[in-house]
């Protein structure tokens, strides 16, 4: 199993009241799912987000990564998951104004202290697997927030992670480019990437082989979409 979340709980003290962020929420995800996390604001899915990518830690419950159960990991040990195992992709983009695409790219591989050449190979292989190598020397104010976002996920997926973790990633742009950006996560999927997408939107949501539904803090279901699609052919 890549994601064992057993009974999380995230609390957090506002003056004399306890607020439960995760309330004993449980899921699992295997290696090569296409996964998204679903809930309105308040919800716990961003909590969620946090604890899978290991940028917060848990209150209550267990998390197994790939086997290891995170408490285990020291932060030095979590920083080098984080840079290495899970690869982030925002709704922001969290694009260097000041770098090209393909400085944006391989920024995260200096800070893994790879070779220049090694460096080089993966960025033209993650830009070339977004379809931007023609845009390679280009800085985020000259590309479209569409092709802003394939930057992104280049620069998420230069290193090989094990997962890719995205927040709302269609948030910030319009239908058109939305649902070219999700064709991306469908390729990305198809090629073996696990892949887990933090939305509010049901539209991008229903994009992925599974839905997890939260509310309050707690998982409600876990729908897999091909059988609810097969279920609703049968009904019509």
């Amino acid at each position: 199993m890549m994601i064992d979340i057993e009974n999380v709980s995230k609390i957090y003290h506002i003056g004399d009241n306890e607020v439960r962020a995760l309330d004993h929420a449980s899921l699992k995800i295997r290696k090569g799912e296409f996964v998204s996390i679903i809930g309105p604001s308040g919800s716990g899915k961003s909590t969620m987000m946090n604890i899978i990518g290991c940028l917060d830690t848990l209150d209550e419950g267990r998390y197994c990564l790939e086997g290891q159960l995170i408490e285990e990991y020291s932060e030095k040990e979590l920083a080098r998951i984080r840079n290495k195992k899970i690869g982030f992709i925002f709704q922001n983009f969290n694009l260097i104004g000041n770098l090209t695409a393909r400085e944006n790219v391989e920024l995260p591989l200096i800070y893994q202290q790879l070779g220049r050449s090694e460096r080089r190979k993966k960025v033209e292989e993650a830009l070339g697997r977004v379809k931007l190598t023609r845009r390679a020397d280009h800085k985020p104010t000259e590309l479209s927030g569409g092709q802003q976002q394939r930057v992104a996920i280049a620069r998420a997926i230069a290193a090989g992670p094990s997962i890719l973790l995205a927040d709302e990633p269609t948030g910030n742009l319009d239908s058109a480019t939305g649902e070219e950006i999700m064709g991306l996560f469908h390729e990305l999927h198809a090629q073996g990437n696990t892949i887990v997408l933090i939305t509010h939107d049901e539209w991008v949501a229903d994009q992925a082989q599974r839905k997890i539904r939260m509310k309050d803090g707690q998982v409600l279901e876990q729908a897999d979409q091909r059988n609810r699609m097969a279920e609703e052919e049968v009904n019509l």
